[in-house]
């Protein structure tokens, strides 16, 4: 499953991702990996989550951030949910239609049972009229 964190930039879209992360991290018993632009939030996540940032790993495609991300989930059999923080900057996504990404992240989710909560800086009115569906928080 895809989930989609939307609102234009500044408007709390991280605080969001970063409760929703904190909360489920008491509930689930598989691991949670949360992928950023940086370290910023590093002390904010619980120390049980996994932050990876995404801007040390010379990611330049969109294609190339799916690699990374199914790359992820082969080595972490125990892998439940994966939260991206600027979901459209760090998938070199920016300016560009997200929704054959989506679908290649439900297709990983359906495949591999691995959960996406992703933060958009678009309002919800710009997303594609597909993805609207997705939403479970519109700032």
């Amino acid at each position: 499953m895809v989930q989609l964190i939307v609102g234009k930039k500044g408007k709390g879209k991280t605080k969001q991702l970063l409760d929703k992360v904190n909360g489920e991290v008491k509930e689930i018993t598989g691991n949670i990996v949360y992928l950023d632009k940086s370290t910023k939030h590093m002390y904010e996540l619980n120390n049980k989550v996994r932050l990876i940032d995404v801007s040390q790993c010379m990611i330049g495609s969109c294609g190339e951030f799916i690699g990374f991300v199914s790359g992820i989930i082969s080595q972490d059999h125990d892998l439940q949910q994966m939260y991206f923080d600027s979901f459209l900057k760090i998938a070199c996504l920016e300016g560009q239609d997200m929704t054959e990404t989506v679908d290649k992240l439900e297709k990983l989710s359906a495949k591999f049972g691995v959960d996406f909560v992703l933060s958009v800086s678009l309002d919800e009115s710009e997303l594609p009229e597909g993805l609207k569906g997705k939403v479970i928080a519109s700032l």
